[in-house]
């Protein structure tokens, strides 16, 4: 297994640049892994292919305006910066743009365009202390808690046009604050359908994973099992936990929206008994490519991913290569839109 499998051609007008309106009027592909077929539908209609008892889970992550303007304090250099997961109190691992015009020591200030005359404030500064191997500075921040008020809602670098509306980019079940990234299979979804849903009597649970780099970067190594994939940190309830495993214990479907949700309580499985999952609070680090064996979940919903990246690794690993490749080139001649604010798969 090499990188280069999982590279495919995509034109770049399938690239979607704005959201569909309504959110649950994006395309929906049905792919069935049983006899390999695939039908065409709208979002909406996901609502036929689920059945009472199946459990829904949920990503709640709420993405963190992470992008900040700023400039070094030595010459005045403007920059880029996007903050990435919080170590400690005050220090964040980030990505800087530039990266070569930071090194260990440079000083940075954070630009607040609130901040006038009559209106003074003292400046955010930070100093960089640290770098890891993927590119990631570490920053020490002067004063943390101003340091969201100052920040923009950060785009995939993908997108090119500016987004009207911030809450666009969030699902409508976001709730705990601290992705950088929105978990976009779960942009489809409405206050309208989510209730049809629930009247269907499939119970929709609630969990965490806060998501990082790895949505959007490319696998630059050959093999993807050298791939240093970015930790995030994830939560699992014990009431959760508890009902995801009576579930599988009473064979009902347990579906996952989005590849974050998949990773989450996959990583959790492995940490505890065989076809189970426990409570779980922690870094999640698993890298889910072909030959994985999945404990948990039955079915997902996911958008068209990268090539190169590891969210289409994971999405392989699940459906078998053949059935992906197929997919893949069906929604390129039946003109679908890709990526973050693309359409979406049913994978079962």
């Amino acid at each position: 297994m090499k990188t280069s499998d999982f590279d495919y051609a995509l034109p770049p007008e399938f690239i979607a640049q704005t959201p569909i309106e309504p959110r649950d009027h994006s395309r929906l592909m049905i792919l069935d892994r049983n006899n390999g077929s695939l039908k065409h539908h709208r979002f909406f209609e996901i609502i036929d292919y689920l059945r009472a008892g199946d459990v829904l889970i949920l990503n709640n992550s709420r993405v963190i305006p992470a992008r900040l303007s700023a400039r070094k304090v030595d010459g005045g250099s403007r920059l880029e910066v996007l903050l990435l997961r919080r170590l400690c109190p005050n220090i964040w691992e980030t990505l800087v743009r530039p990266a070569n015009r930071v090194s260990i020591g440079t000083k940075i200030e954070i630009a607040n365009d609130s901040v006038t005359d009559d209106k003074p404030g003292l400046p955010i500064t930070a100093k960089a202390i640290g770098s890891n191997e993927g590119g990631e500075q570490v920053l020490s921040f002067s004063d943390e808690t101003r340091l969201l008020e100052l920040g923009q809602i950060p785009l995939p670098p993908y997108i090119h046009i500016p987004l009207l509306n911030p809450e666009r980019y969030q699902t409508v079940y976001a709730q705990v604050a601290g992705s950088i990234a929105a978990p976009t299979a779960g942009l489809h979804f409405t206050p309208e359908l989510m209730t049809k849903i629930e009247k269907k009597r499939v119970r929709c649970l609630s969990v965490t994973l806060h998501i990082g780099l790895d949505t959007f970067r490319p696998v630059r190594v050959e093999n993807p099992k050298e791939h240093p994939i970015h930790q995030e940190y994830g939560i699992i309830s014990q009431e959760v936990a508890e009902e995801l495993a009576q579930a599988k214990t009473e064979g009902r479907r347990i579906i996952c929206v989005g590849t974050t949700t998949v990773r989450l309580v996959e990583a959790a499985a492995q940490a505890s008994s065989p076809a189970r999952v426990a409570p779980f609070a922690g870094w999640v680090s698993l890298l889910i490519v072909p030959g994985h064996q999945f404990r948990i979940i039955d079915a997902m919903i996911t958008n068209f991913h990268l090539p190169r990246s590891t969210t289409l690794m994971l999405a392989t690993a699940f459906a078998g290569r053949d059935l992906i490749h197929q997919a893949y080139q069906e929604a390129i001649t039946q003109q679908y839109r890709f990526y973050s604010f693309g359409d979406a798969m049913l994978i079962f």
